[in-house]
């Protein structure tokens, strides 16, 4: 307990210097210019950094350059539920209103209590209830899970903002079904990803497909997205994500866990006369860094049908931009390979947001820091060597237990 105190005190303690970080990578400018420049990290750049990124310097001529971390990801929104309003039969279609909350949107999902349906939605805007509407388009929704092709209710509009959507949908549905719309606003910018690691071609064992694939420690993986071949074009199968350690350590047992499970769809075709046209080919993963060195296996499970072709599937992580102000000129430097650091605390990070309009800049290759020296290890002999401690310890008791015979001896000799 006492060392890893003196660890932690010796590690709040250290400052950065050049000849401490492992790593270095060149900055490269895309344009010259004023302004916040920014760049996105690879994969790299958190397999040798420590974990959190907390070693992350950037230098120009020597001095450190401050820098905020921005993630490419905007906050995830709670989707709404919104109440359908005159809902009824209008000729041989549903037709009804939505109030929607204020603010822009693009994704709706439609909830209809019906099974076994393909039925065509019309959609319109206005701002008003009663007031001119706008024809946005037109989509299919459906429920073919009799086929094993599981559902399909979600509408992708352009970006809008109308405070009043107006629902025309034909086919075998009744007002009765429809319990209303989940609607998520529009963030201020939408997510992008990295790829960090690939896999090979699928292999079939029994019923299943498999994929695996090494990811190294401290790698964040969001999703993984699927290259299905093209045949065949209809298929609905669910997935599960697990991964074990490469090396058991008392601290991460080589226990095989569950990362992730979901389904891939595809399905292009016509079903009940009706055109469809939908792809799902990802997983969402869970948004954290592995400690240890990790096999993933992929399982897709194939049921009773033909074995599921897969090419490819790509491991990708939402992009994290590192900003900065790029001043005069010089060359720039990200330096990071120094576990013992702290994540650094700028006024920069603290009162500048990233921008849109930032300079675009990229990572050069990445080279071992030519003047890399370990840092020197600071702590006191006792904790270096903590077998020194005890074999005073051992000689003070030692020589006490012989002062104590002596002194019993003289005593005896006095009597």
């Amino acid at each position: 307990m006492k060392a890893a105190a003196v660890l932690l005190l010796s590690m709040a303690m250290a400052t950065p210097q050049l000849k401490y970080f492992r790593y270095q990578r060149p900055v490269q400018m895309a344009t010259p210019g004023q302004g916040q420049a920014c760049l996105a990290l690879d994969g790299t750049t958190f397999v040798h950094a420590a974990p959190g990124l907390t070693d992350l310097r950037l230098y120009r001529n020597g001095a450190e350059i401050p820098y905020l971390l921005h993630q490419a990801v905007p906050p995830q929104e709670q989707a709404e539920m919104v109440a359908p309003l005159n809902a009824g039969m209008r000729g041989n279609a549903v037709v009804f209103d939505v109030e929607m909350p204020a603010g822009r949107y693009r994704q709706l999902e439609m909830v209809v209590e019906a099974v076994n349906y393909v039925a065509t939605v019309t959609v319109s805007g206005s701002q008003k209830q009663n007031g001119a509407e706008t024809r946005i388009g037109t989509y299919t929704i459906f429920d073919l899970t009799r086929q094993k092709l599981g559902r399909g209710s979600m509408l992708e509009l352009p970006a809008s903002d109308y405070r009043y959507l107006h629902f025309r949908i034909k086919g075998p549905v009744r007002a009765e079904n429809i319990r209303g719309i989940r609607v998520t606003r529009e963030a201020s910018e939408r997510a992008r990803y990295v790829q960090v690691a690939q896999t090979g071609m699928g292999v079939t064992k029994g019923q299943t497909t498999e994929l695996t694939v090494e990811v190294p420690a401290h790698l964040p993986v969001e999703r993984i997205v699927f290259t299905p071949a093209a045949q065949p074009a209809l298929f609905s199968r669910t997935v599960r994500v697990t991964a074990v350690p490469l090396q058991g350590t008392p601290e991460h047992p080589a226990v095989e866990r569950l990362l992730a499970q979901g389904s891939l769809l595809r399905l292009h075709g016509v079903q009940q006369g009706q055109r469809i046209d939908k792809e799902n080919l990802a997983i969402e993963t869970p948004r954290e860094e592995n400690a240890a060195a990790e096999r993933w296996t992929v399982a897709i499970d194939n049921g009773n049908d033909a074995p599921l072709a897969i090419e490819s599937a790509r491991l990708e992580m939402v992009e994290r931009d590192l900003c900065f102000d790029p001043g005069a000129g010089g060359a720039v430097l990200l330096n990071y390979g120094d576990v013992v650091l702290d994540a650094p605390r700028y006024d920069y990070g603290a009162l500048t947001a990233a921008q849109a309009n930032a300079i675009p800049a990229a990572l050069g290759v990445e080279i071992a820091n030519p003047s890399f020296r370990p840092r020197p290890d600071e702590r006191p002999i006792t904790e270096k060597s903590p077998w020194l401690l005890w074999a005073v310890l051992i000689g003070a008791i030692g020589l006490l237990g012989l002062l104590t015979l002596r002194t019993v001896k003289a005593m005896r000799d006095r009597a």
